[in-house]
């Protein structure tokens, strides 16, 4: 349990990150398509991507030529079931935490 949320945590520390997780709560996205607001390469997205991915907060897959990404929904529940054992946070409020999101996008 411990490598999956200090994975979780590790990957929700970069602004960068945070963003791309927040473009996903609105819907699936092409790698490209997550890559256009951000002024860095594709590669440094894909590398972005895969910690994301490797963190249990989002998945990929192919479709035809083109890899998606998308939102995984209960990545977050051990993070906040472990943050509530400290009696500091209530339940996880996905609207409030939908609105940290969205704060963290880049303008665009």
């Amino acid at each position: 349990m411990t490598h999956k949320l200090d994975l979780a945590f590790s990957a929700l520390a970069d602004p960068t990150r945070r963003a791309i997780l927040a473009m996903l709560l609105e819907d699936d996205m092409a790698v490209t398509d997550v890559a256009d607001p951000f002024e860095m390469s594709l590669a440094a997205i894909s590398k972005h991507l895969g910690v994301l991915t490797t963190a249990g907060l989002i998945s990929q897959e192919k479709r035809g030529r083109v890899k998606w990404c998308k939102l995984e929904p209960d990545a977050l529940r051990e993070a906040s079931v472990w943050m509530q054992a400290f009696g500091q946070m209530g339940a996880l409020d996905l609207d409030d935490f939908e609105a940290f999101l969205a704060a963290q996008l880049p303008d665009s």
